[in-house]
């Protein structure tokens, strides 16, 4: 069975629990304060073919890129977003995208899953679990 084609420009619509997970990363409250104000847009070039992954999260404030090969371990730079870095997999659960990042905070991570033309994301660390949810633009 093949799996879903990620590709699409997707813009938030809803969010819920970002400010107590931002604090679970340590992130101060000022910048949880900004964060949380952000309706980011995810950019995604998906090859599902090779399983070559870029995912641009696009913001007023700061932009975040993550560019990977799916079920490939690699050194994830999350300085624009806690200053760490940790060692990171994204693989398939299904048609869900899991993606696991060892480093200092327990049980860090996300999940991304599509239903119908919306971009399901819950991001998990330390025992909290936020949820964004994003429309696939026309």
């Amino acid at each position: 069975m093949s799996k879903p084609d990620y590709t699409g420009t997707y813009h938030m619509v809803e969010q819920e629990n970002m400010d107590a997970y931002l604090a679970a990363l340590d992130i101060n409250f000022a910048l949880r304060t900004i964060v949380c104000l952000l309706k980011p847009t995810k950019d995604i070039t998906h090859d599902p073919a090779t399983g070559a992954m870029k995912i641009r999260t696009l913001t007023t404030f700061k932009n975040f890129d993550m560019d990977f090969t799916i079920g490939e371990e690699f050194t994830e730079d999350l300085g624009p977003v806690d200053g760490r870095t940790c060692q990171t997999t994204v693989s398939w659960e299904g048609d869900k995208l899991l993606c696991v990042q060892r480093g200092e905070k327990q049980g860090r991570g996300w999940t991304h899953w599509l239903e119908g033309d919306k971009l399901h994301l819950e991001m998990r660390a330390e025992g909290v679990v936020a949820k964004q949810v994003f429309k696939k633009a026309n």
